[in-house]
């Protein structure tokens, strides 16, 4: 609705009618890793949590270049491609490092839910 990602609703019907049109295959899960190799994210509600599978069959997919009306844009679309040679040893430990601080601050918020739980447990 707001022009920003697209919507596969029906993921059987899709793979069974659109994909072969344009693809050597009807394969969903090959769709969506191009997709992703394109810079293509699944976008996870908060409702949905990420962990629960939504009741209907619902896919979205965005990009920050996938706009409508910005056809304009869609020439920055491109495969990414990553070799191991290009990733220098600083990247990875700048990468371990804010891995290390995010399982930091899931922990501390963590303990200010359970002490949070705790508290309206009390007050209830």
């Amino acid at each position: 609705q707001s022009g920003n990602s697209f919507h596969v609703f029906d993921q059987g019907q899709f793979a069974k009618e659109v994909l072969p049109k344009y693809f050597k295959h009807n394969n969903m899960a090959s769709f969506v890793r191009q997709l992703n190799m394109y810079g293509f994210r699944k976008v996870v509600h908060i409702e949905q949590g990420g962990l629960v599978k939504p009741e209907k069959d619902d896919t979205e997919f965005q990009h920050p270049y996938f706009i409508r009306g910005q056809e304009h844009l869609l020439e920055n679309i491109k495969r990414k491609v990553t070799s191991v040679s290009t990733i220098k040893n600083e990247d990875i430990k700048v990468r371990q490092d804010n891995v290390t601080k995010l399982l930091t601050d899931i922990q501390v918020m963590k303990g200010k839910q359970e002490s949070m739980d705790s508290k309206l447990i009390a007050m209830k």
